[in-house]
This record gives structure tokens, C-alpha cells and sequence, in this order.
């Protein structure tokens, strides 16, 4: 840290205010602190270049400043690339504000809605879904603008489940999220509270005791984290995902699958393995969104079937999380796996094992 920040105390470092407070935001910060390719200096000053750029100095410290390779900086540092759309590509691929009955919400499946609560992160991912909701000047929501969201669950008494995300929930004050926390559980007929967040991978510092001290009073209470790659699980991750453990609330993981960055077997089994050994379990593997400028981070189907096809069998079932499309055009997720059943034979069922074997099960009972 004292690298980029001579000067700096622990206890600012340590402070989630002092770390957005002095995330890189522009491409004169980001050249003091990386040797920019000139694929990543290129994409500055362009029109079309809309999705924010923003990464805490903690994570930035976590990326290779010569390596225009390395997976954490491919998935933060803006590149010309982004400017080039291809076929199938749409701001609002998942048609989530075609399925928004209310102001920031999202209701997809029959008990479940997604609640948009704020449009700002931390971190902003060149790959993210919602950039047609990020890229916008004003993207703080705030109490009063949930309102209409809130009474939308209110009144729909099949919800039983709600997702809170964003943006990233987590960047908003104590006060917000309690607030936003308390209203949700008085909901009679709502059964489960979800987060979803990056805070603890690019932000663990914003896991303070006061946080932790309200999410444990909303119980049951779930957070799905996304991770992307081995070298985010640090000591401080570990820490944050750790404590947040100890205050009961169940951890599971959301990985993007990304072409040059997490599209290897080991890379993942390494992942997850090391997610599991921080408590949180591996949840979904998500085929990357075609929003506008994501060719390059995506990867064939067959890729992340290769994927779970290396994970199956050669690493603990824990560690094996669903892959899935969230399918565009708003079908939601669609689980894939590689063909295991091979069909019948004179009353047996043929399965192929992770080993490529093919084993018989009796399935003729009538």
C-alpha cells in the first residue's frame, strides 16, 4: 500500500470510506499506478466508452502493473475492445426492465424478485450485466425511490424471496441497509433475505462490526459473493468471508465464466477449492451476458461444459457449483451440464462417469 500511498496510516487503509474515497476513477490516476498497454490506453476519451471505471486501491493492489494479462486487470481495466459489438449483443440482455413492475424491481420467477437498490459499486466489472443501469449519471437510489418496490412485495403476497442487489448493495451506509433490512422482514409473508455483492472481494474492509452487528439481526439472512479468480482470495477476503460466517449468514459464489481469465479447469478447481476452505460455497458458474462490448470475455458453451465435465468427480461435490445461461430475453437460468446419461439398453440405463466409463443401472421396475 505505501507503494502508491506513501504516508498512509493502517487505520486508513483499513477504512472502506478512505478506499472509495480514493479509488482510481480516471486514466491519469490509473497511469500512476499501471503501465498501461496500448489496448487499454486507447479506449479513453472514446464516445462510445460509457461503463464507469472505478477500482479501490486495496484491489488495485492486488493487480500485476506490467502485465496487461493478468485476470484481475483484464476484468477491471477498460480496453478498446469494449467498443466493438457483436451480433446478439444488448444493453438490457436479460430484458430486466421489461420485467419491472415497480421501480427497482425485477420480477422474474413466481416467488422471487430481484430489488435494485442502489445503481453504484465499488468496483465496476467490464463485464457487468447491468450497465445499462451503472452507466447512468445518477445512480444512487436512496430510501424514498424504494418505496414503490417495497409495497410492489408488500402486496404480492406470493413472494416469498428477495434478492437485494444493485450496483452493490453493501456500498450503502449502515443506516440504508438497516433501514432497507427492517421494512423487507416485517413483510409477513417474505421468508428469505438475499444479498448479492463484491464488496467482500474488491472492498473486505467494509466488513465492520457494525455491519456485521446488523445483517444478524435479519436472519435467515443469505449472501451470494461473486469471485472471479484464485487470486482474489487473500488474507483480508478470507477474514471478511469468515467473520461474516460467524454471524450465521450462509455464503455461496457466483463466478462469471471468462475467456483468458478463468476459462481453465485448474483455475477454477483452485477457486473453488480455496472458497470452500473461507467457508462459502460455490454456487453458480454463469455463461457471460452478451451486453454491448463483451466479445472478448466470452467463451463457447462447450467451454464451461469442459469445465464442469473437469470438475465432476475430480474435486469434492462441494466444489462443483451449476453452470448456467441466464438466458436473454429474460428466461432466467438455465442449468447445463455435459451429457452423463448415454440412454437405455435392454432395461438398464447407461451412465457415463467422470472417468469417461460407462456403468448400468437397472431402471426396468414398472
Amino acid at each position: 500500500m505505501h507503494t502508491f500511498f506513501p504516508g498512509i496510516t493502517e487505520k486508513e487503509w483499513t477504512n472502506w470510506h478512505w478506499q472509495i474515497r480514493h479509488s482510481v476513477r480516471t486514466t491519469e490516476q490509473l497511469t500512476r499506478f499501471i503501465h498501461l498497454s496500448e489496448n487499454e490506453i486507447s479506449i479513453f476519451g472514446k464516445k462510445a466508452h460509457t461503463l464507469p471505471l472505478r477500482i479501490t486501491p486495496y484491489y488495485l493492489s492486488l493487480i500485476d502493473r506490467n502485465d496487461p494479462e493478468h485476470a484481475l486487470r483484464k476484468a477491471f481495466i477498460p480496453v478498446l475492445d469494449e467498443l466493438i459489438s457483436s451480433t446478439g449483443e444488448l444493453l438490457d440482455p436479460l430484458s430486466e426492465e421489461h420485467h419491472s413492475p415497480a421501480p427497482n424491481i425485477v420480477h422474474r420467477y413466481p416467488d422471487r424478485v430481484l430489488f435494485l437498490a442502489t445503481g453504484f459499486c465499488s468496483a465496476y466489472c467490464r463485464y457487468c450485466t447491468r450497465t445499462h443501469m451503472v452507466a447512468k449519471e445518477k445512480c444512487h437510489v436512496g430510501i424514498k425511490a424504494w418505496e414503490p418496490g417495497l409495497r410492489y412485495i408488500e402486496e404480492h403476497e406470493e413472494v416469498r424471496d428477495v434478492i437485494i442487489s444493485g450496483g452493490d448493495p453493501l456500498t450503502m451506509p449502515d443506516q440504508h441497509i438497516e433501514y432497507l433490512l427492517s421494512r423487507l422482514r416485517r413483510i409477513g409473508h417474505l421468508e428469505i433475505i438475499r444479498i448479492g455483492t463484491k464488496v467482500p472481494v474488491v472492498l473486505p474492509q467494509r466488513i465492520t462490526r457494525s455491519l456485521l452487528n446488523i445483517l444478524k439481526k435479519y436472519h435467515p439472512l443469505f449472501m451470494s459473493i461473486h469471485f472471479t479468480h484464485p487470486d482474489e482470495l487473500t488474507p483480508e477476503v478470507k477474514e471478511a468471508c469468515e467473520q461474516l460466517a460467524n454471524a450465521g449468514i450462509p455464503l455461496g459464489s457466483q463466478t462469471v465464466l471468462l475467456k483468458g481469465i478463468n476459462d481453465e479447469v485448474e483455475t477454477m478447481k483452485k477457486l473453488f477449492q480455496g472458497l470452500l476452505r473461507m467457508r462459502v460455497r460455490p454456487y453458480y458458474i454463469y455463461q457471460c451476458d452478451p451486453v454491448p462490448g463483451s466479445g472478448h470475455f466470452r467463451t463457447t458453451i462447450s467451454k464451461g461444459l469442459e469445465i464442469i465435465r473437469g470438475l465432476r468427480g475430480h474435486t469434492s461435490g462441494y466444489a462443483v457449483p451449476q453452470y448456467v445461461i441466464d438466458a436473454p430475453g429474460g428466461g432466467g437460468k438455465i442449468p447445463l451440464l455435459p451429457e452423463y446419461y448415454k440412454g437405455h439398453e435392454n432395461g438398464y440405463a447407461l451412465l457415463e462417469n467422470y472417468e469417461g466409463r460407462v456403468f448400468r443401472y437397472p431402471d426396468y421396475i414398472q
